[in-house]
């Protein structure tokens, strides 16, 4: 089994600019992430681990293994979630289930923000559809991920100060409102509530997906 690598992003380093600079991705994505790909291939070296699925891992594990296992995974889902033409609204049938859910679009934003914003400490705030097929926004810290509640993630926005202190200094609401204005990919986050099958890859030449957008288990 090939290693876990560093998935490629769907965006050049200073296309998020200037919600998110080159300076941060070039720390977050390129040695933050890197960082937890690295740990988690020395980690798992010679143990059960090492032949399994990032998924598999999650699951399975504690302690190191877990912590960057998960933010491996964390981390490859958020760059999904972010678009050089993002930000604006969602539609069709992702937005109906928001309006149900929240009375609006504007609603569902000032409840996710809040709880970003209030998400202590390190963590992630996130978009996830229950087994029932409700939406819920669910909040989790350090290297925590729906994954092991078994959650379907939609969308997630990183609030570790890594992710935003550069560009925003300790002004985490400025990033949040950043990321609904000029960040979130709905393209994505739409066909992640569909269901459909998602194209990124840590495992290197043998595949494997490594942000478990697809839904296939790996």
């Amino acid at each position: 089994m090939s290693q876990f690598v560093l998935p490629k992003l769907d965006y050049e380093m200073d296309a998020l600019a200037p919600a998110i600079s080159k300076e941060t991705l070039e720390y977050h994505y390129g040695k933050h992430h890197q960082t937890y790909i690295t740990n988690l291939n020395n980690l798992i070296k010679g143990t059960m681990y090492e032949a399994e699925s990032l998924r598999e891992i999650i699951k399975t594990s504690q302690g190191p293994i877990f912590n960057n296992a998960a933010q491996s995974y964390n981390h490859a889902f958020y760059w999904k979630c972010l678009s050089p033409n993002g930000g604006g609204e969602p539609t069709g049938a992702l937005m109906d289930a928001i309006v149900k859910q929240w009375g609006s679009y504007e609603g569902f934003v000032a409840d996710f923000s809040a709880k970003a914003a209030n998400n202590f400490g390190s963590g992630w705030t996130w978009l996830v559809k229950r087994l029932d097929g409700q939406l819920e926004i669910y909040s989790t810290s350090n290297a925590g991920t729906p994954l092991t509640e078994h959650l379907k993630p939609l969308m997630v926005i990183d609030v570790w100060e890594h992710a935003y202190y550069i560009d925003y200094r300790n002004a985490r609401a400025a990033y949040i409102q950043a990321f609904f204005d000029k960040l979130v990919n709905w393209d994505f986050v739409q066909r992640r509530f569909n269901g459909e099958p998602c194209d990124c890859d840590c495992r290197g030449e043998e595949g494997g997906c490594c942000c478990g957008a697809c839904g296939c288990g790996a």
